[in-house]
């Protein structure tokens, strides 16, 4: 039969972070100011994995139509871009920046 509804037009947007490998033991930076992100195995952040998952079940269940991959960082984060984009995103925006993952570009500040 025909259903009341008509079908789900709904765009998923997934925010994905860069991350220190979890892998990767982290090391204070000589300032202390934050974490040493020189020469260390980035990736994208294991919660923004399962949250491109989700997205590709709700679309695979007719949930969702697109799957849009977002990223705010350096101009390597296109490498957890790619990742999301490769794991079945259909699209990616990447807003640059050059704010430190590990002091500026956190939630709150992000934010305000």
């Amino acid at each position: 039969g025909t259903s009341p509804h008509p079908p789900s037009k709904m765009k998923v947007l997934v925010g994905v972070k860069r991350v220190i490998d979890y892998a990767v033991k982290v090391r204070i930076a000589a300032d202390k100011k934050g974490v040493e992100l020189a020469n260390v195995k980035m990736s994208m952040n294991p919660f923004c994995e399962i949250a491109v998952e989700e997205a590709i079940r709700m679309k695979e269940g007719k949930t969702a139509t697109e799957i849009v991959a977002v990223s705010v960082g350096p101009k390597n984060a296109q490498e957890q871009i790619r990742t999301a984009l490769a794991m079945g995103a259909d699209r990616g925006i990447h807003v640059t920046t050059d704010m430190r993952l590990d002091q500026e570009l956190q939630p709150l500040p992000v934010a305000k």
